[in-house]
């Protein structure tokens, strides 16, 4: 007769628990994965996105017989994102690299477990066996000392026998879940197997483009007279467009100077825009916005970045940007990136028709337009468009966009939307 101190010493009851437990676990690590799988492929499908997109603007400049240097400049994005879309594959293959190796190890400790509740539950059966007769377990129940004893042997027995059916139940559970996870394992070399030939075609394509690179920097080299020319004129142009916003800037203080003086009000700082109670607050959202502000065209890319740049082509010389350039595709609009009015338009060499927001303290600047929508002293709301962004000598849409806070120059690229 095994008494039941004895039996329960060698009751395997932190095995099932254990087989749970890191069920639990596993179950846990594999949501965590899978979030981690879901941002990579999102960032990877974005930036496919972007080099499509940017194919598709090249392959229009391509239509052009003569090769520019906006054609240049597409090839250059295409390579950046080209490289960024090869390093998110390459990200993703070593974050799979993980899974596989997470998924080995559960496979592992998932056959280590089942091998043990086995054990387990084999040596039930056999101690079952023992004790199979009736008449031997209703004889060990009655000889306990008193009732007491006698109710927690009668426990023992319905507890024990719960337990072994529980052992099943946690040897089936287990099972289904190693089944899963060699699946999962298979499925994972596979998606691996994808990824690498999708990694090793996206470098053949690198290779193409950085040789067409290298073509286009030849024939582009070849007309470093033209380009020095053009650029003199771009420059001059962008010195006349920040004196006509200079201008304007000034020519507002001096109103808002000249009003307060006639109502007796108080004169706002010098160089500062005397602004109304309304307009404050539209200075405040605009700069609450500040990196969530819509981009002014619907699709584009940035072509150009603010601040200053070495020439692509010609060394030793630097170009200045005062806003950013967006390269997007024919018949494009320009649109407002924030609520405000109309306080200018003008029409500029270079830069055609100029279209100035004003937003309280701040103006937002649309330069190239060809057909404007809108007029000096319009109100216009976010998104709205303001005229149709003129095509450049390779057929490309080229928006020119600027930002100020008074008379201070911004950088939009930190104020626009990512």
């Amino acid at each position: 007769m095994v008494k039941p101190e004895t039996a329960k010493n060698w009751l395997p009851r932190i095995p099932a628990i254990a087989g749970t437990f890191v069920m639990l676990i596993f179950f846990v690590a594999g949501v965590n994965a899978q979030d981690k799988k879901t941002q990579l492929q999102q960032k990877k499908a974005k930036i496919e996105e972007e080099i499509n997109y940017t194919n598709k603007l090249l392959e229009e400049t391509k239509k052009s017989k003569q090769v520019s240097l906006n054609q240049l400049v597409l090839l250059n994005k295409q390579i950046n994102k080209r490289q960024e879309l090869i390093s998110a594959i390459s990200g993703e293959i070593g974050n799979l690299d993980s899974q596989i190796e997470e998924t080995n190890d559960t496979i592992n400790h998932l056959t280590q477990t089942i091998k043990q509740l086995k054990q387990e539950y084999a040596r039930m059966i056999y101690y079952a066996s023992k004790n199979r007769n009736a008449y031997t377990r209703l004889m060990f129940i009655f000889s306990a000392s008193d009732f007491n004893q006698a109710y927690q042997r009668l426990k023992y027995f319905q507890q024990y026998s719960s337990y072994r059916q529980n052992q099943v139940r946690v040897i089936k559970e287990n099972q289904l879940l190693l089944n899963e996870k060699i699946l999962l394992l298979e499925k994972q070399k596979a998606y691996k197997l994808s990824l690498k030939k999708s990694e090793e075609s996206e470098k053949q394509k690198l290779t193409g483009e950085k040789s067409e690179q290298d073509k286009t920097v030849k024939k582009l080299s070849q007309k470093e007279k033209e380009l020095l020319r053009k650029l003199r004129d771009s420059e001059k142009a962008a010195k006349k467009l920040q004196k006509a916003i200079e201008d304007l800037i000034a020519e507002e203080i001096r109103k808002a100077s000249e009003s307060a003086k006639k109502t007796g009000t108080k004169p706002a700082p010098e160089n500062k825009f005397g602004l109304t109670p309304s307009e404050l607050q539209l200075s405040s959202s605009f700069a609450g916005n500040k990196g969530r502000l819509p981009w002014p065209t619907e699709r584009g890319i940035i072509s150009s970045t603010f601040g200053e740049h070495p020439h692509p082509i010609l060394k030793g010389i630097k170009t200045r940007n005062n806003g950013i350039d967006i390269t997007t595709a024919k018949g494009e609009s320009a649109r407002a990136v924030f609520e405000g009015e109309v306080t200018s338009t003008m029409t500029l060499p270079s830069y055609n028709n100029v279209v100035i927001i004003r937003h309280g303290e701040f103006l937002t600047v649309y330069s190239n337009l060809d057909q404007l929508f809108v007029k000096k002293g319009d109100k216009v709301k976010t998104k709205q468009r303001i005229g149709v962004i003129q095509n450049d000598e390779s057929g490309k849409a080229k928006l020119h966009f600027e930002l100020w806070q008074g008379k201070n120059i911004q950088n939009p690229g930190s104020w626009l939307l990512k």
